[in-house]
């Protein structure tokens, strides 16, 4: 895909679209294996989260989502380097509405801490000092 068209496609996109990536992995191999594909496409599913990097610039999906009492969300994602993107297709527009769109935008940017709230973890619990 030229990379024109690519921008075309990307600048399409909103937060919160169902978006389907169609991209090329990075491949290990040996001098023995030559005559072999060097390419290894991957297919990714997520909802759209943005573009970014400071160095690469990269197709951040948000693949599942973990929403807390208090608005927050924990996100698995995948981040998909542009320059390995073959193709972006929308598969739903507004797919997460916009307002939640943007709640989950905030959790992965803010890493919790969003709304001026200190950072969450998730702690084991023990009994006198051994885990539970």
């Amino acid at each position: 895909m030229r990379n024109r068209d690519l921008k075309n496609q990307l600048s399409t996109l909103e937060v919160g679209d169902l978006i389907c990536v169609d991209w090329c992995d990075a491949s290990v191999g040996n001098s023995r294996g030559s005559g072999t594909s060097i390419d290894v496409p991957v297919k990714s599913w997520g909802i759209f989260i943005g573009v970014l990097g400071e160095k690469a610039k990269h197709i951040v999906l948000a693949q599942n989502s973990f929403r807390y009492s208090d608005g927050l969300f924990d996100l698995d994602y995948t981040a998909i380097p542009i320059d390995w993107t073959t193709n972006v297709a929308v598969l739903a527009k507004e797919h997460i509405p916009g307002d939640l769109a943007s709640k989950l935008v905030n959790s992965f940017l803010g890493g919790h801490r969003t709304l001026n709230r200190p950072r969450t973890f998730q702690r084991r619990l023990s009994m006198h000092g051994r885990p539970n």
